[in-house]
């Protein structure tokens, strides 16, 4: 029988990336995909795992503690990798309980349930259970906003300004006390925003493609100087296989693209793709749609993640740069559209 290894929010945007890829590379696994399908999960994004003899897709909730229990005991998990969580900023700000229940209980949840189906006692694996591990993905918000220059590192004192970003520096603590307090065997990982196909509309760069073809305002934050790093979907995807098979237990490794780029920045890129690939009727330029809007309340001025731990570690390295990621990501949505 195959190692079961279950992936939840695998409907999500990183996630519906993440498990066709790994099924791919890895049909030696059984990977289960949990998902709640609130409104960012969906199944038609993971079309091509349907046919798939290694995949089962499973519908849930994570908060739901005695339901995860169940789904640890049915297809006997050997290895977490979880997506799972809420992640728009946006909604944090008007509406933070759901991120606190998801983030927070729901991580809880699912390291309980591992503990319990794989160990016996702090420090001791159940028999065939010793290989076992959960790895964790977070994102570079909990470390705060950085000024003009710098980089996050794995020792950067975490600082979260949102409530989405305390939600998931809290859930980052509980994989860090399991490791310590009972030996489960953890990795994190904490990545840049990433970009590419199949990303919920709402968004950056879905939003602004959405409203270039819409022949809508393109509403931009303040002055659109607010700074990013950039990562390309599939490069993230291929981070976190290394890090899951290879990355040292109880360690956390930066994801990041080396591609730095402001808001306003990625608007005329986009807009200027769109002016070859999908001119406009009437001649004008999609940037002629820019507006700027009232910024984000606590906006953090600029995120940049310095990945060479896991580029000399683990021997991973970004494939994309910006430049050719945004191309591919930009045709993808005009085909769907």
């Amino acid at each position: 029988m195959s190692k079961a290894i279950l992936v939840t929010g695998g409907a999500g945007f990183i996630g519906s990336n993440f498990v066709p890829y790994f099924c791919a590379a890895h049909p030696e696994l059984h990977i289960i995909n949990l998902d709640k399908l609130t409104y960012a999960g969906n199944l038609d994004n993971l079309k091509e795992c349907c046919s798939l003899s290694n995949y089962t897709f499973v519908q849930g909730d994570i908060c739901d503690a005695d339901f995860i229990k169940q789904v640890f005991q049915q297809y006997d998990i050997r290895g977490v990798i979880h997506f799972a969580a809420e992640s728009h900023v946006d909604n944090s700000i008007s509406g933070p309980r759901a991120f606190i229940e998801t983030n927070i209980l729901g991580t809880f949840n699912m390291l309980e349930a591992a503990r319990q189906h794989w160990m016996s006692a702090p420090g001791v694996y159940k028999p065939d259970y010793a290989l076992a591990r959960f790895h964790h993905i977070s994102t570079d918000e909990v470390y705060g906003a950085l000024g003009a220059d710098g980089l996050f590192s794995e020792t950067t004192p975490y600082a979260p300004n949102s409530p989405y970003s305390a939600s998931k520096a809290s859930s980052d603590f509980l994989v860090r006390a399991y490791h310590h307090t009972y030996g489960m065997n953890t990795t994190t990982s904490n990545c840049s925003n990433n970009y590419g196909p199949k990303q919920h509309a709402e968004k950056l760069i879905p939003t602004i493609i959405r409203k270039c073809l819409a022949e809508e305002a393109i509403p931009v934050y303040g002055q659109g100087t607010n700074v990013r790093d950039w990562l390309y979907v599939l490069d993230h995807c291929r981070a976190i296989d290394l890090i899951y098979h290879q990355g040292r237990a109880g360690e956390t490794y930066n994801v990041g693209g080396r591609n730095e780029r402001n808001n306003l920045e990625i608007v005329h890129t986009i807009c200027a793709l769109l002016d070859k690939m999908r001119p406009r009727l009437n001649g004008a330029k999609y940037a002629d749609l820019i507006t700027f809007v009232a910024d984000r309340a606590g906006h953090d001025f600029r995120y940049a993640i310095d990945a060479s731990k896991l580029e000399k570690e683990l021997g991973w390295k970004a494939k994309e740069t910006f430049d050719t990621g945004i191309v591919k990501t930009v045709a993808w949505y005009l085909e769907k559209a």
